[in-house]
């Protein structure tokens, strides 16, 4: 089989990673780069220590509205669709690159594979949640990472095209999870000098819109770790860098460490030792759960409720009071429960392509 895969974003990167891997073993893959992440910390780094192969097209987009960048994304695509002519197309998540790529297939009628599919929060004021919906209802294959996964499908009628895998991060984290060492993680922070991880932290990731947007709600989050018995290790979003910076002078914060980005193996050893994560991410949710660390979410809606048990995964409001509550929680982790599958979903994917 010929598979055309579009990746654009870190998540996507992670998956495949495992997925291509396997993939490669038996079948052709040509690699399409939207650019939708497209620095050296948010995309090549990725590339290189995950070893994933060399894109063979980097569409070069990104930035821009919503509306305006899924235009030109699914106009490239299509030009790689038409010229590559694969048995299918091979997707990941719910960015603008999956959304794009879906939608240049389905009026090509090359038949779309979604990997995480079924995946709801049920927000729709939440961009991803519409790339996620549509992917699915025009999509031949739709691969779930967990059973709350199928369930939705069921609810849409989607059922008799779906398949429960598991989750290629759980593959991911397993496979990477002690490839890098603490003692050997230098931190570039973002006034440019380097620092070591402290003996104790805190893990944050912040990088929604809805987060960020404007001084009141970064400033509480940053009030939140400020107040805490450790530093906070914080990589910085591109495009958050300059109010991060000016809040932590404006505000006298002395207890934040504000990086550059890092890459995948340098963030899940720091989920792996860290003392408790907080995060507005759907990915480093997972990663701090198949790590057995405790998590704030702040969020308005549930990502994964397979990870909101046992206090294990809470969601905050971007309030001070809220989020110190939320991590003074303890969490109860049930032996036995892993609701992300059994580290083999790549493996399942593929079967499952060549199955169809």
């Amino acid at each position: 089989m010929k598979i055309v895969t579009v990746i654009g974003a870190r998540p996507q990167f992670i998956k495949a990673a495992v997925v291509s891997q396997e993939l490669r073993k038996k079948h052709t893959e040509v690699l399409v780069h939207t650019g939708q992440h497209f620095d050296y910390n948010m995309s090549g780094q990725f590339f290189e220590e995950l070893d994933i192969p060399e894109p063979d097209y980097n569409l070069g987009i990104s930035g821009g509205s919503h509306a305006a960048m899924t235009g030109k994304m699914m106009m490239g695509v299509e030009e790689v669709l038409l010229k590559e002519k694969p048995d299918w197309l091979l997707l990941y998540g719910d960015t603008n690159s999956t959304l794009a790529a879906a939608l240049a297939a389905a009026k090509l009628y090359i038949p779309i594979c979604h990997v995480e599919a079924g995946a709801r929060t049920h927000c729709m004021t939440n961009p991803e949640e519409i790339n996620r919906v549509c992917t699915d209802h025009v999509s031949a294959l739709l691969l779930a990472s967990t059973q709350s996964g199928m369930k939705e499908m069921e609810i849409e009628g989607l059922a008799d095209r779906a398949c429960l895998v598991g989750d290629p991060m759980y593959d991911a984290f397993i496979r990477y999870s002690r490839k890098k060492t603490l003692e050997e993680i230098e931190f570039k922070t973002l006034e440019g000098s380097t620092v070591k991880v402290p003996a104790e932290y805190y893990y944050l990731t912040c990088h929604r819109e809805e987060n960020t947007k404007d001084d009141k709600d970064l400033t509480e989050i940053f009030t939140a770790m400020e107040r805490l018995d450790a530093p906070t290790v914080y990589p910085v979003h591109p495009r958050n860098k300059l109010r991060a910076m000016r809040l932590r002078k404006e505000q006298g914060f002395q207890n934040l460490i504000l990086t550059e980005p890092v890459g995948y193996l340098e963030s899940i050893c720091l989920v792996n030792h860290a003392k408790k994560i907080v995060t507005d991410s759907g990915g480093l949710q997972r990663e701090a759960f198949f790590a057995g660390k405790k998590c704030v979410t702040i969020l308005d809606f549930v990502c994964w409720p397979e990870t909101m048990v046992g206090n294990r995964n809470t969601l905050a409001a971007p309030k001070a009071d809220d989020i110190q509550e939320k991590l003074a929680e303890e969490q109860t982790i049930e032996e036995g429960y892993q609701p992300f599958g059994d580290g083999h979903a790549g493996e399942k994917i593929v079967q499952k392509l060549e199955e169809f």
